[in-house]
């Protein structure tokens, strides 16, 4: 299944999930009614900032929205081979992720990441969780990453430790493609109410 038809179909299931309307997704995320229609139609391919807005509103991970859950009709595999691993490319900015955990349940999930040189990416932390962790470990390059008002430089083998309720800035200063590892802790789901839409 293409990737962004996967990912539309995982946002109209979760918003039904939660029984939330176009617009009070757009309202609890920040993205445009008309841009999240597009993208449950499959007919746009959202950025990684919109992919993230839209994860907080509902309360999961951008990970999860890669899921091919629903479609699933055994129990996941507790293995991810690498051919069958997700990838996806952000059209803004032209970083590939890759999702490395199993679809088999698990409080941890990891990524890789390759971004490319002289690119730059924004996250608000408007709609993140606060009870959400992340580790990001250099596995190849250099990347600058400011979290709130604190900034940093990492080079290979750095590991820098954030909250996911954060504002993020990652930048790749370089002449060369980062490449560097995520880790995520993802506790329970927390349900959203209808009335968080305002």
């Amino acid at each position: 299944m293409d990737i962004n038809h996967l990912i539309a179909r995982r946002i109209r299931a979760l918003r039904a999930a939660h029984e939330l309307s176009l617009e009070a997704l757009a309202t609890l995320s920040g993205v445009s009614r008309s841009n999240i229609s597009l993208i449950e139609r499959g007919q746009s391919s959202a950025s990684a900032t919109v992919l993230d807005k839209l994860a907080g509103a509902l309360g999961v991970t951008v990970s999860s929205l890669f899921d091919d859950r629903d479609a699933q009709t055994a129990a996941p595999s507790p293995l991810s081979r690498a051919p069958e691993q997700r990838v996806w490319t952000d059209p803004a900015s032209g970083y590939l992720r890759r999702t490395l955990s199993p679809a088999a349940p698990s409080s941890i999930q990891l990524v890789e990441v390759t971004f490319p040189p002289g690119q730059r990416v924004i996250y608000d932390a408007a709609v993140r969780r606060s009870d959400m962790d992340q580790q990001i470990w250099i596995i190849d390059g250099i990347m600058e990453i400011s979290v709130d008002d604190r900034h940093w430089r990492l080079e290979t083998g750095d590991c820098l430790a954030m909250q996911a309720d954060q504002s993020f800035v990652y930048s790749n200063p370089a002449s060369s493609a980062a490449r560097y590892l995520v880790a995520l802790s993802i506790p329970a789901s927390k349900p959203i109410r209808r009335s968080e839409a305002g």
